[in-house]
């Protein structure tokens, strides 16, 4: 019988059983988020493409801004109900109780006691910003932070701005809160050009950029280590190379190294090949295919002209192979370098920002010989 895994998880919304290599930038923005109300620093806008651990850090801060004394609003999907789910999920984490009236002391405008108790009381008819208004207010008067947590932020969403500007209005009364908003590079660059929320262009902005190939391997040392599995340190090293420094693709080569392994826990070259294998495979259909399906033909055009020379190539190889002018390659390069897909390389020259997305495109347009071709790494 094989090894059975109970560190990885290759999911998307799973928490793995540990953050790799992200300590650092957690206590940076636990800081900020910590600092005096009012402080630039209190709005956070994390940007990564699918994949680079988002939601994770998201769970994160929720669980270290709790032990600092927040009242937390765990990671929220921009949706139409944002603003009642919102509300909804604060009065959870304050431990208002739905079924009790409290008894004795002031009652506020939204039922909730001096002792942070939830009292249902009829419909107020007051606006859903006005609730979480009062809300704030209250539990800032209790010596209560208040974290709200955004994940996939919408690009035009009007339920966003909805909360952006009573988050403003908040700020500006003086409320002890705070805002973290993980999206897309894209949809972050398009809600910061919103007019009506240009205060978000003060806030800190934040890239996820790869991991580093010694916590990975680090990381798969200690997780293969003590899950038994016998695996030579060049081919472990091979393995944390093969993940690109994607935190998902850690997750999915952690998971098939443990799935391929033999019965007895060792790991041989055959296995390991297997594994990055499939690992390849999930990657390519869960990140590349999605990343490209939400882009232009034209915008798939260009990455598609950059794909043939690998990971990098000059622009003027891409425009020519477009049959477009200079000019007209460059708007493309902006579209995508935006939309954190692609990054400049030096004059001239682009590569992918991606993980194997240059690959996926030969064998999807046949551009090239079914030969895997690895993305750029760090040296080890």
């Amino acid at each position: 019988m094989g090894t059975r895994d109970t560190i990885f998880a290759p999911s998307f919304g799973n928490r793995p059983s540990m953050l790799v290599g992200r300590d650092g930038l957690i206590d940076r923005i636990v800081e900020g988020l910590s600092s005096a109300p009012g402080s630039r620093d209190r709005a956070v806008l994390l940007l990564g493409q699918r994949g680079s651990g988002k939601t994770v850090l998201l769970w994160e801060l929720a669980d270290r801004m709790r032990k600092a004394g927040f009242v937390v609003a765990n990671p929220t999907i921009v949706s139409e109900d944002l603003l009642p789910r919102i509300v909804e999920k604060l009065a959870d984490d304050a431990d208002f109780s739905p079924k009790r009236r409290a008894s004795g002391g002031s009652v506020g405008a939204l039922g909730f006691s001096a002792g942070l108790q939830f009292q249902q009381a009829p419909e107020s008819g007051k606006s859903r910003q006005q609730q979480l208004t009062e809300l704030c207010r209250e539990l800032t008067d209790k010596g209560k932070g208040v974290l709200f947590l955004i994940d996939e932020l919408q690009a035009n969403s009007l339920e966003l701005k909805q909360l952006v500007i009573t988050y403003q209005e908040l700020v500006g009364e003086g409320l002890n809160v705070a805002l973290v908003m993980a999206g897309l590079p894209g949809a972050v660059s398009a809600t910061l050009n919103d007019k009506v929320l240009t205060f978000l262009n003060r806030a800190p902005k934040i890239a996820l950029s790869p991991l580093e190939f010694g916590d990975v391997d680090a990381f798969y040392r200690q997780s293969f280590d003590q899950l038994g599995l016998n695996i030579a340190s060049d081919l472990r090293r091979h393995a944390a190379g093969f993940t690109a420094g994607s935190p998902y693709m850690l997750q999915l080569v952690g998971h098939n190294v443990v799935r391929y392994a033999l019965p007895d826990g060792e790991v041989d070259e055959s296995c390991l090949a297997d594994a990055l294998a499939t690992s390849q495979i999930d990657f390519e259909n869960d990140i590349c295919r999605t990343t490209l399906a939400a882009l232009s033909e034209k915008d798939i055009e260009f990455l598609s002209a950059l794909a043939q020379d690998g990971e990098e190539a000059s622009m003027a190889d891409i425009a020519e192979r477009m049959l477009v002018t200079p000019d007209y390659a460059q708007k493309y390069r902006k579209r995508l370098i935006d939309s954190g897909i692609i990054e400049a390389a030096g004059r001239g020259r682009v590569r992918m920002a991606v993980p194997y997305l240059a690959n996926h495109l030969r064998k999807e347009l046949d551009c090239s010989p079914c030969a895997q071709v690895s993305p750029t790494l760090r040296r080890e």
